[in-house]
């Protein structure tokens, strides 16, 4: 099978390390993330006693305070920064959206939070043997100076929003995030509020019972000790200082050597070579979407490029891998890892503006394209066409328009979405932000709104029909790929897969057995319909495998007094 980077005659990839050194920095950061937590759990101890604490800390010790813990915290610590430091050296402009100039000034901050921590537990302990237990350390910290374990908690605070970040970059384009989102985020809440909750609970016992300290006054720490801290701040501020100089350095010798990207309308981007079209975007202030911060993780920055490709460096090995599994064109990059290094003219292939126009409200994630378990509604008049051989254009469009407001009425007072009208057709989504039980109860609903709203129409305008409009709507439940899809201002939000294939071949159905409604089996389930009284058929459908179980309904309205629940109108 060829990649991207064959059709186009490319080399091997000149540069593929970036990817993996983000996995490695991603590694390091789960172990640091792993000491955050069991630290904070021996923190929140303290709500319990100061005893409890202390017996943990012995666990915890046991940890990382081992030559193999202790190695892998503090190698995965300097692993952690140096690596920071090189994606912040081979960062083209530091304009980035809030979220990342948020991660990444936090895990610059840190160090100089955390150097008099360290020093006055792990190195202090090093030099003298002295083991300093939860007593000490409150009263140190509570009692004696408590300005510094003010710092020390905005310390820990910064500390896991730093981390906190750095998952949710990596978790974010998963498509089971969103199943999961809302209890990441109270963990994320209460494991910190906990912890310093414990840590001031401990405090107070101590303030209020100085009887349960029994650890002697301090002795005096090492001389040295104050020398090793300062060398410890100033290395850190060298390391971040020479990162920014050599920084500034390559792209002062870089901005000699520029190219012009083109964006749709004609604007024109002038950057240095190096740049990645992404960066590119940023630079300019043009919106750009990308769900995994540049990490090229997912495929939403992707580029179509309309000219200038010929010649350009080849994808690298996981940009090829995305656009593999997109199955994409050849014209297609990932803005995020493309570096072109001569002109070219681009179009997004989502539209960060369109994006926020076209999404319904509480469904943001769908636009980045996810596989979701949707309910869908077709539905179709049987017969309009003939209808309107006899009739004024203007009238055919009166009747059309008072059709599309009964549907589209339903869908959206069910918390459906509507995806498309065609024709005299109608295609809508449930599900986009709820689970399929109840999207499967709001297609019901909508279908039943539907049938009555064709009813009433009927009765207001049937002296203008020589037959009553007749509907027939087919429901579905099933998984389907979501997300912006389209060309231009063609582009809007909607699903593909087989579960819209099935449910159109439904509608087909119910028009062959004439029918008002036709339900599969899984749907019935799903909302838990009372079908006593219908029929059930098996349909063997082209292209599938297996069989459909379907439920056929000749009149929609007949189900509404004994499946109310299900949002339709009670009669």
């Amino acid at each position: 099978m060829s990649t991207p980077a064959t059709r186009q005659g490319f080399g091997p990839p000149p540069f593929e390390s970036p990817v993996r050194l983000r996995e490695v920095r991603l590694a390091s950061g789960l172990v640091l993330g792993a000491f955050l937590v069991t630290h904070f759990g021996n923190h929140a101890l303290g709500l319990v006693s100061i005893g409890a604490m202390e017996e943990a800390r012995g666990w915890f010790n046991v940890v990382w305070r081992n030559p193999v813990g202790t190695v892998l915290l503090y190698g995965a610590l300097l692993l952690h920064f140096l690596l920071a430091l090189q994606a912040l050296y081979r960062r083209r402009t530091l304009r980035m959206p809030v979220r990342e100039a948020a991660q990444l000034t936090l895990g610059l901050v840190l160090p100089f939070l955390l150097v008099a921590h360290v020093a006055g537990t792990r190195i202090e302990l090093a030099l003298t043997g002295r083991e300093v237990g939860y007593p000490e350390v409150i009263r140190n910290l509570w009692i004696r100076a408590p300005e510094i374990g003010i710092r020390q908690g905005i310390a820990l605070v910064i500390a896991w929003l730093h981390g906190c970040l750095g998952v949710y970059f990596w978790l974010r384009p998963k498509p089971w995030f969103s199943r999961y989102a809302l209890g990441l985020y109270t963990g994320a809440i209460i494991v910190p509020l906990l912890a310093l909750l414990g840590f001031a609970e401990a405090g107070k016992a101590i303030a209020d019972n100085p009887d349960l300290l029994n650890a002697p006054e301090p002795a005096s720490a090492p001389a040295i000790l104050s020398d090793i801290r300062n060398g410890l701040y100033l290395a850190f501020a060298t390391l971040i200082g020479t990162a920014l100089a050599a920084r500034a350095i390559r792209v002062s010798r870089n901005w000699s050597r520029r190219i012009r990207i083109t964006y749709p309308g004609g604007r024109t981007v002038s950057v240095p070579r190096g740049f990645s079209v992404l960066e590119a975007s940023r630079l300019a202030g043009i919106p750009h979407p990308s769900v995994c911060g540049g990490r090229g993780r997912c495929s939403t920055c992707r580029v179509r490029v309309l000219d200038g490709l010929e010649g350009q460096p080849g994808p690298t090995a996981p940009e090829r891998t995305t656009l593999t599994r997109i199955k994409a064109g050849p014209n297609v990059r990932l803005a995020c890892q493309f570096r072109p290094d001569r002109d070219l003219s681009v179009v997004p292939v989502l539209s960060a503006a369109r994006t926020r126009l076209t999404v319904p409200a509480g469904n943001s994630r769908a636009a980045r394209g996810q596989e979701r378990e949707i309910a869908v509604l077709f539905c179709d008049l049987r017969g309009f066409t003939s209808l309107t051989e006899r009739r004024l254009p203007f009238d055919t469009v009166f009747i059309l328009n008072r059709y599309f407001e009964v549907v589209g009425h339903a869908v959206e007072e069910t918390g459906g979405y509507l995806d498309k009208f065609v024709g005299d057709g109608a295609l809508a989504l449930f599900g986009l932000a709820t689970d399929p039980e109840e999207a499967s109860r709001q297609a019901v609903g909508a279908a039943l709104r539907i049938s009555q709203g064709v009813a009433d129409l009927n009765a207001a305008y049937g002296s203008e029909f020589d037959q009553p409009l007749r509907i027939v709507i087919s429901l579905h439940v099933g998984p389907a790929i979501v997300g912006e899809m389209g060309y231009g201002r063609a582009t809007n939000l909607t699903a593909v897969g087989d579960t819209l294939n099935a449910a159109s071949r439904l509608e087909a159905l119910a028009k062959e057995l004439d029918a008002e409604l036709v339900v599969s089996d899984e749907l019935a389930r799903q909302a838990q319909l009372d079908l006593a009284g219908c029929r059930r058929q098996t349909l063997a459908m082209r292209g599938r495998t297996a069989p459909l179980d379907v439920w056929v309904i000749p009149d929609a309205r007949a189900l509404a007094p004994r499946n109310s629940a299900s949002g339709g109108p009670e009669r």
